[in-house]
């Protein structure tokens, strides 16, 4: 039989060809909510709803249900796709390229469309406070050791950081981000800026942003890819302290604490000093075969999402390259790539392409962590008000696996 279109619904056989699945899946999707089902007219075939399936075949196959022993928290946030992630329904890539850090960020906060308002603002107080605490640290110390510690002086100088409602959490999470892009340290005669990323670039890197703003336009898109990803183990630290009514900048301390880890945010600084290794492409083959003889994991390659591709990174690596067509810093990156590929390594990942952007751009070292704790905040803070508005704590149980007891503490002894 022929496909089949019946009024915006199709036939079994059509939907299953466009989703690449076996006409078994269908249901399977039916019996979880992911597709809408209904009886033709002959009472024999089921039909399903075209657009539906089209959206789907859009977005990917969804991801499996929590298994048995998986915690699961029911989130309106974000969605993971195959080869993207959406914030609040919208594609993240699109978003990437027309939108704003702090529009994106209000998006995920409120669902309110360009609710990014005017420029944020930090305390002065705070920043003061913050710039203070860090005059006795020693010289070299990365952006991510820095703001761990402005969180907290940030925190301290906040009278109104307890109020979480979710205007008293939106209005300390643009201060709270804007304090802590200023309280990083930044060359002198830089001129004032609006937006946070441009703010942040200017404590990043040692130049202004080029005529046309390109390489300015991929660091505003990476903080958009990485402001929020579901689940991620630094969100999930986030959550469970928000889920005690720890005030915001907690919320943010657990996370970025969580997010130093070199298999979540720390990842892009491993792919940073790749990178840095390769002096000219030629070198490259040299570079990888010697981290895979000593029995090293390459960064920046592979994702435990997307296992086929990470859309995240070709986004992002394409806006370098056209905002630097023949930077010698591009040709070594694109000579790890061949070389990964060539040696069939997983797909690259958007650690590879924050590294990347790092090293075209001239970024300071650990630059990428920077970026992505400061863009995380805005997820941070969003999951922080899903879990405010909810009763009682997270609290995962364990499944004990140890000796068992002796019985109740003062039990006589067996006779």
């Amino acid at each position: 039989m022929e496909n089949e279109q019946v009024g915006g619904w199709i036939d079994a056989k059509a939907a299953a060809e466009r989703l690449g699945v076996k006409p078994a899946t269908l249901y399977a999707y039916v019996s979880r909510g992911v597709l809408r089902r209904r009886r033709a007219r002959d009472g024999r075939r089921s039909l399903f709803d075209a657009a539906q399936v089209e959206e789907l075949a859009r977005r990917g196959k969804p991801r499996r249900p929590p298994g048995p022993g998986e915690p699961a928290i029911e989130s309106a946030i974000t969605e993971l796709g195959a080869d993207r992630h959406f914030y609040r329904g919208r594609d993240v890539l699109a978003m990437a390229e027309s939108r704003t850090f702090e529009d994106v960020a209000a998006w995920l906060w409120t669902g309110d469309d360009g609710a990014g308002g005017e420029p944020w603002r930090a305390r002065e107080d705070g920043v003061a406070a913050a710039v203070a605490a860090q005059s006795g640290l020693p010289a070299g110390l990365l952006p991510l050791d820095r703001l761990q510690l402005i969180v907290t002086a940030l925190a301290v100088t906040d009278p109104l950081r307890h109020h979480l409602d979710p205007e008293g959490v939106t209005a300390t999470g643009r201060a709270l981000v804007a304090g802590l892009v200023e309280a990083l340290p930044q060359p002198a005669g830089r001129p004032a800026a609006d937006r946070i990323a441009e703010r942040l670039w200017s404590r990043l890197c040692h130049r202004p942003p080029e005529h046309g703003g390109g390489l300015l336009r991929a660091f505003e898109a990476a903080m958009i890819l990485l402001a929020d990803h579901e689940l991620a183990a630094s969100t999930v630290a986030a959550r469970v302290a928000a889920s005690v009514r720890a005030d915001p900048y907690a919320v943010v301390a657990s996370g970025l604490g969580v997010l130093s880890g070199p298999l979540h945010g720390g990842a892009s600084y491993g792919a940073e000093r790749l990178i840095a290794e390769v002096a000219d492409p030629a070198s490259a083959a040299r570079t990888i075969g010697e981290r895979l003889r000593a029995g090293e994991r390459v960064p920046g390659f592979g994702h435990g999402v997307y296992k086929s591709g990470d859309a995240r990174f070709t986004l992002l690596m394409d806006m370098i390259r056209s905002a630097a067509p023949g930077d010698e810093r591009l040709a070594a990156a694109d000579a790890v790539l061949t070389e990964a590929a060539r040696r069939r390594l997983p797909a690259p990942n958007i650690d590879f392409a924050l590294a990347a952007l790092g090293a075209v751009a001239g970024l300071v070292p650990g630059a990428g962590e920077a970026v992505f704790a400061v863009a995380r905040t805005a997820g941070w803070l969003a999951h922080a008000l899903e879990e405010y508005g909810r009763r009682g704590p997270l609290r995962p149980r364990a499944v004990y696996v140890g000796p068992p007891h002796a019985g109740p503490p003062h039990a006589d002894p067996p006779s």
